[in-house]
């Protein structure tokens, strides 16, 4: 993947603390728990909203926590040390937000996972976590079921940044997140898809005819 130089403003990231919206979370995680098991999760879980281009986790930092978001839009972002960004991952509502590696083996995330747009999401310690899953097999197959989907994803990201040329990376990049075009920078689109943003341009002139 190419970097692309980070020219916004250089802030440390942080998390603002909220009451959020207790039933609007609770509606949302029906999307991936049975409805009995969703007052388990909540109970040992932090509603918390992020503002757009603020961070749930910095590069550098030991990971304690992990979080299902809601709603919004983050990336996993590498930052090298001339300011050049490598977006890693994109990851909508619905699904987790982790440094999983870092948050297990006890180390520093090597990347940040930043917020593209106003967020809210469920903050789990991961500690907590670890005590729920050990008294029950159910959060033992549930944390196996995404830790199977993240590596489905990883997989074919892999293969489609060795494999496919960058037209075609940009076409099932808006299948695979229909009207994302429109919710991000185009750099950051860039970036995801390993190509420069003035490639990017070229390729959406070119399909829009």
């Amino acid at each position: 993947m190419l970097g692309h130089k980070y020219t916004a403003r250089k802030t440390n990231c942080f998390l603002v603390s909220t009451f959020g919206n207790f039933f609007t979370m609770k509606e949302q995680l029906k999307n991936i728990l049975p409805s009995e098991r969703i007052d388990e999760l909540l109970a040992i879980g932090r509603i918390k909203s992020v503002k757009a281009s603020d961070c749930f986790i910095n590069a550098g930092e030991v990971p304690l926590k992990f979080a299902f978001l809601g709603s919004g839009l983050f990336r996993y972002v590498y930052t090298n040390n001339r300011g050049d960004e490598f977006t890693k991952g994109i990851i909508t509502e619905n699904f987790f937000l982790s440094s999983y590696s870092a948050m297990i083996m006890g180390k520093p995330s090597y990347f940040s996972i930043e917020a593209l747009e106003n967020s809210e999401l469920l903050e789990i310690s991961w500690s907590d976590f670890i005590l729920l899953k050990d008294n029950d097999i159910f959060w033992l197959k549930f944390l196996l079921k995404f830790i199977e989907k993240g590596y489905i994803i990883k997989e074919k990201r892999e293969r489609d940044l060795l494999l496919l040329d960058a037209e075609t990376r940009y076409k099932d990049f808006l299948v695979e997140f229909p009207g994302m075009d429109q919710r991000i920078k185009q750099g950051i689109i860039a970036s995801y898809l390993g190509i420069q943003p003035e490639t990017l341009s070229r390729i959406r002139k070119k399909i829009a005819f």
